[in-house]
């Protein structure tokens, strides 16, 4: 088990942080999350063609890059950093793995490569009106009209689910819990966006009525592939949280370092001192717990569902603590709407819900430990 990088992933991570740095300033992320689609096309496209970012994770056989989480887990540390605003978590963490976890050849050779390609911007309706992420609870139900299948339901909390062209929906059939892909213009899919305390990333509330829809893999065989999905997405996930809690870490330190308080740094002070050491050592061991979880998923061994259950719950409250202590440690300021502690410490409460709470993965682990 090696937990350290390799050169071309440095390289990666260096090249990904230089292209953020000019596409996704706080300027920008500020522009874009006032917008209704909360991305920059021009920008999406830049990122398939120049940077092959959406085909990094995909087999080269259907145009992506064939690297693994590894890689990824390089790009989503580097983009929760940033707080990219665009549908990259929704189409590559889940809609690909989700296709590729479920569905066969035919399935993969028809949808990765639009995605590799970001021709495609797709999610995966997860939850309905009650917001749990157990899938094996799907509300949605699916019936075969002739050689096709219509699904019917109503899917909530769907990120991106007003911009994806693809929408992938679990439903059960009388085979058991199936996935379905879903045009975004279909006829019968009503889509509509939500107001969130989490500008930076999209949701929606999706009600399909009859609508038509094409089946992902085989019918009744969709639970241990979304299951794997949700997995390596919590990772992945993870990874963006420890992104995050790296930022407003250097955040406070350069802060504390700069001003100025009864003739000297706050910094010196020993509260502020407490503070920035406590934020150091959730970083650090949010790390560990995120660097496991992606390796993890990179050799697609027994310890994924451990893993991933352990580095969302640890890394979710991590970057909320670092957050939130990154606005008291800038005092004043840091209250202001204008100062982008407040950016980070929304990103950090609607990722600690998104996928399951720490609670919820608590729990997961506790059972799949067997406690």
């Amino acid at each position: 088990m090696n937990f350290g990088f390799s050169e071309e992933q440095d390289e990666l991570r260096k090249m990904v942080r230089r292209f953020l740095e000019e596409k996704s300033p706080e300027t920008e992320v500020r522009r874009l999350m006032a917008t209704a689609e909360g991305y920059d096309p021009a920008v999406w496209e830049q990122m398939a063609r120049e940077l092959a970012l959406q085909g990094l994770g995909i087999p080269e056989a259907f145009g992506g890059q064939g690297f693994g989480p590894v890689e990824l887990y390089v790009v989503f540390e580097e983009m929760g950093a940033a707080l990219m605003c665009a549908p990259y978590f929704s189409t590559v963490a889940l809609a690909a793995n989700a296709v590729s976890f479920v569905g066969g050849p035919e399935d993969h050779a028809r949808y990765l490569p639009g995605i590799a390609g970001g021709e495609t911007i797709a999610t995966v309706a997860l939850t309905d009106d009650s917001g749990s992420w157990d899938v094996a609870a799907c509300a949605a139900s699916a019936r075969r009209d002739g050689d096709a299948w219509r699904v019917s339901g109503v899917r909530n909390y769907v990120t991106d689910g007003s911009t994806a062209g693809l929408i992938l929906v679990p439903a059960t059939t009388g085979a058991g819990l199936s996935l379905f892909a879903v045009d975004g213009d279909a006829a019968g899919l009503s889509r509509e966006s939500l107001a969130t305390m989490d500008q930076t990333r999209k949701q929606s509330r999706l009600v399909l009525e009859d609508v038509l829809a094409t089946l992902v893999g085989v019918d009744g065989g969709a639970g241990d592939g979304l299951a794997t999905t949700l997995q390596v997405a919590a990772a992945m996930l993870a990874a963006e949280q420890v992104g995050g809690a790296q930022r407003v870490l250097d955040s406070s330190v350069e802060y504390a370092k700069t001003r100025v308080q009864f003739g000297r740094p706050i910094g010196s002070f020993q509260a502020i001192k407490h503070k920035c050491a406590d934020m150091l050592l959730d970083v650090e061991s949010a790390k560990s717990a995120a660097y496991y979880a992606a390796w993890a998923a990179q050799e697609r061994n027994e310890e994924l569902p451990i893993a991933a259950s352990l580095a969302k719950s640890f890394c979710s409250e991590a970057y909320f603590h670092c957050a939130a202590e990154n606005i008291q440690i800038h005092g004043g300021i840091g209250f202001t709407w204008e100062h982008p502690a407040h950016l980070y410490f929304k990103r950090a409460k609607s990722s600690e819900l998104f996928l399951g709470d720490p609670s919820y993965h608590r729990e997961l682990l506790a059972q799949r430990l067997g406690i």
